[in-house]
C-alpha cells in the first residue's frame, strides 16, 4: 500500500466523504465518534484507522496505519530501520524531520507533509499521515469530485 503525502493513502484520497470511502474499500469494520465529534472508521484488512473531520464536514484527512507492505516513495516501510528509512527519504526529497523519543519508540515528524513515523526499538511499526494545510491554515484538499 503507498503512502501518498499530502494526497492520501492506496486509493484513498484527502478530502473524500465517508461514501467516497465507502465505495472503495467497503463497509468499515467498527465505526464511532472520537471525543472532538469526528468520525473514526476502522478497516482490519488495511490495518487503517481513517479520521473524518467533523469541522470540515466530514472529509477524510487523517490515517493512522500498521500495513505491513506500506512503501512511500518505492521504500518499504513496515519493520524497517527507521533512521536508514529516515535518510534514505531525506535523499529523495523529505529533508526535515523532527524526532521525538519516548521510551521504547522514536516518532519522526516532516512537517511539510504531515507525516508521522513512529518506530519502537528502531524500527518503523507505524505510519500517521494528514492532509496538509496551507498558509492561511486552512486543509489543502486533494480530492475533487
Amino acid at each position: 500500500m503507498k503512502v501518498l503525502p499530502a494526497i492520501g493513502i492506496g486509493d484513498l484520497v484527502f478530502g473524500m466523504k465517508t461514501k467516497d470511502v465507502e465505495q472503495v474499500l467497503g463497509k468499515p469494520n467498527k465505526a464511532f465518534e472520537d471525543e472532538d465529534g469526528n468520525k473514526v472508521y476502522l478497516y482490519n484488512a488495511y490495518k487503517a484507522r481513517l479520521t473524518f473531520y467533523a469541522d470540515e464536514d466530514f472529509k477524510f484527512g487523517y490515517v493512522i496505519c500498521t500495513h505491513p507492505k506500506l512503501e512511500l516513495s518505492g521504500i518499504k516501510l513496515f519493520n524497517e530501520n527507521a533512521e536508514k528509512v529516515k535518510k534514505e527519504l531525506t535523499a529523495k526529497g523529505m529533508p526535515i524531520w523532527e524526532e521525538d523519543d519516548i521510551d521504547t519508540m522514536t516518532r519522526l515528524f516532516n512537517e511539510k507533509n504531515w507525516l508521522t513515523l513512529v518506530a519502537e526499538y528502531e524500527e518503523i511499526i507505524c505510519v500517521e499521515l494528514g492532509a496538509t494545510i496551507d498558509k492561511s491554515d486552512n486543509f489543502v484538499w486533494k480530492f475533487k469530485k
